[in-house]
């Protein structure tokens, strides 16, 4: 019988799952200072505390096909689903992890997936594949059905700092330097080419949390599943979810803490949120 394994890099915000074999391949955020790795043993909130306050240069690494080889272990069919390659190198990265991976095991069986997208997007789709996994699926039944998923799914965020997003160069300066003055918080979504953009410039928390939702039920959230991630904001996941449960019930909500690539980029205050459009 040929095993399965879902494998992802790091800004899934995963480390396990409870019913099929899963791994993840970390990513990096370096600064002159120190060096974060995205794994188990990361001390997020203090990486976060760290960032608070630091004024250098920063940037994130991706996997390198190593990283990914590991991840992938000795299963038969992978499925490996990366953080958008507009953000990052991981898909290209986990790409000759494949051509590595099926070179030297003959019949083992690679599928990468460039998400064009991040966290609790990736969430949910891990989600669904295990599910598929779960229900007996084949790998052969369930990768025709990976990309009409994803159709069906979306990425918003509310982020009350751009910095790290301006220094990698994500964003223009001008948008990241309006961010956080006076309390303005950008509302906005992942692009259909995996890439950041702003929607709205919202003054408070509130005003934010109910453009956010605003901008949910307007694309297509109904029913189905929402995944809030947030960095350092439990209250404002908390708010959006008793939100979402009083005028959408049917809607699944649940609540996660971003992890260390996420985090970094959602900075402290952030959401990032996964939805179905059903």
């Amino acid at each position: 019988m040929r095993t399965m394994k879902i494998v992802a890099d790091s800004s899934a915000n995963l480390l396990s799952l409870a019913k099929i074999p899963f791994a993840n391949a970390p990513l990096k955020i370096t600064t002159s200072e120190q060096e974060f790795t995205d794994d188990s043993n990361l001390d997020v909130d203090n990486m976060v505390s760290f960032f608070d306050t630091y004024k250098g240069k920063s940037k994130t690494s991706c996997p390198n096909s190593g990283d990914f080889l590991t991840a992938f272990g000795d299963a038969d069919d992978i499925i490996c689903i990366t953080i958008t390659s507009g953000l990052s190198g991981c898909y290209n990265a986990a790409c000759v992890a494949k051509q590595m991976y099926e070179t030297a095991n003959p019949g083992k069986r690679v599928c990468v997936i460039d998400t064009l997208s991040t966290g609790p997007e990736m969430q949910l789709l891990i989600e669904k594949l295990e599910e598929w996994v779960s229900d007996g699926l084949s790998y052969e039944e369930i990768l025709p059905r990976i990309e009409p998923y994803l159709k069906q799914t979306g990425l918003a965020f509310v982020l009350a700092s751009l910095k790290n997003f301006a220094a990698n160069g994500r964003v223009s300066p001008a948008i990241a330097k309006i961010t956080g003055l006076l309390g303005i918080r950008i509302v906005g979504k992942a692009s259909d080419k995996g890439t950041l953009e702003p929607l709205y410039k919202c003054r408070g928390e509130q005003k934010s949390l109910e453009t956010l939702f605003s901008y949910l039920k307007e694309n297509g959230l109904v029913r189905g599943k929402l995944r809030i991630a947030h960095c350092q904001n439990e209250p404002l996941a908390q708010a959006l979810k008793q939100h979402v449960n009083e005028q959408l019930p049917q809607v699944d909500v649940k609540i996660l803490k971003c992890r260390g690539l996420c985090s970094y980029y959602a900075e402290k205050g952030g959401l990032l949120v996964g939805f179905e459009k059903l």
